[in-house]
């Protein structure tokens, strides 16, 4: 195993790849979003056209924008004649046809709708223009090393165009911060305008998603400059992994070399649990502060992948606690078999406030005179 480096926030751990395709595309990868490990790749940084893989990052910024409570899943956002006037794959919102983010959302992850993509980026960011630009910073903010965006939807335009190792990245930022979005990239079908003369039947062209077992997302893609792309997540017996195929033949092939991919890795790999999100690695005690006891815990899961057949390897633990700094305790790095494999941000259980005058005399006092709670 060795680290790559991408950027601050994004560490991409490689283990030794073996031909795995029967079949090539221009750009594959097989990766654990955890852990970030790539267990599979073929030409992963080819310049590349993504189509409506696009819309991963249209759909991450949407998310982003709903914990930041810029928008909620119930507003209801106006459709623009820009928005109305896409072309390829819609649902056929009309000029000023309003509709809730929920189902605009849904109709983007599910039947992957150019209007829906369009109307959300403008309702975020107020012009589609504006909405790239947060998708290019995004980009840059994990690291992407060969993609611009240029839309939101992924329609043909020039120098639109990323790497099958950034639209990885991009999808395990996704499933690992705002998971609730699996819960429509997992739909076969569904339906918006319900209740209306303009039902619409909302069907997924990630045909895993219905006939196997784990498979709950996440985007295909196609044009004819692109290709058949398409991103696949799968979470089966405590593991979950994201492919990548881009630049695929057939829709047949798109879906044969992912389920290679996928097959592979859930054969030969397993993750081996060292802390989960929310365990205490520490606890410390201040009479100044209440209450006096506090316990550090880990932000996220650390995890170690390695194959099925192999022995775990030496795990280390460096912990950097700075205890006069309660807002940003410290961090925690992990290293496996003598190589720094990941960073992970400590915070703490407690809220903690200031003590008052006579809860340190209190505490004070109780030292003193050895009193027990």
């Amino acid at each position: 195993m060795f680290l790559l480096n991408l950027s601050v926030t994004t560490v991409v751990t490689k283990v030794d790849s073996e031909a795995i395709l029967t079949s090539v595309s221009k750009g594959a990868i097989l990766i654990e979003p955890s852990t970030m490990t790539v267990l599979y790749e073929y030409q992963p940084y080819e310049k590349l056209i993504p189509a409506s893989l696009t819309k991963v990052m249209t759909m991450l910024l949407v998310c982003e924008a709903i914990e930041n409570n810029i928008i909620n899943l119930d507003d209801e956002l106006v459709t623009s004649e820009y928005a109305a006037s896409m072309g390829g794959t819609n649902i056929y919102l009309e000029e000023n046809e309003k509709m809730s983010v929920r189902d605009l959302l849904k109709s983007v992850a599910i039947a992957s709708a150019n209007d829906a993509s369009i109307v959300l980026a403008e309702g975020i960011s107020g012009t589609v223009d504006n909405f790239v630009k947060k998708m290019n910073e995004k980009g840059k903010e994990l690291g992407l090393t060969n993609t611009v965006f240029k839309n939101p939807n992924g329609l043909p335009e020039d120098g639109h165009y990323t790497c099958s190792m950034d639209m990885a990245i991009v999808s395990c930022y996704l499933v690992n911060n705002y998971p609730f979005i699996l819960e429509y990239t997992s739909k076969y079908e569904d339906y918006v305008r319900e209740d209306t003369t303009k039902k619409f039947w909302l069907v997924n062209r990630n045909k895993l998603v219905k006939f196997v077992e784990g498979v709950d997302g996440l985007k295909t893609g196609w044009t004819q400059e692109a290709g058949y792309c398409l991103i696949a997540t799968q979470n089966k017996n405590g593991l979950r992994l994201v492919s990548v195929v881009m630049g695929a033949s057939t829709p047949e092939a798109r879906l044969k070399e992912s389920m290679q991919m996928l097959n592979y890795g859930m054969s030969n790999y397993e993750k081996v649990v060292i802390y989960k999100k929310g365990d205490t690695i520490a606890s410390y005690v201040d009479i100044n502060i209440t209450p006096k006891t506090f316990n550090v815990y880990v932000k996220e899961e650390v995890s170690i992948i390695k194959r099925k057949n192999e022995e775990l390897k030496d795990v280390k633990i460096e912990k950097q606690i700075d205890y006069t700094n309660l807002k940003d305790i410290g961090k925690m790095k992990v290293y496996y078999d003598g190589n720094e494999y990941k960073v992970v941000k400590l915070g703490i259980i407690e809220e903690i406030k200031k003590a008052s005058f006579f809860e340190v005399l209190y505490e004070v006092i109780k030292e003193v005179f050895l009193v027990s709670d």
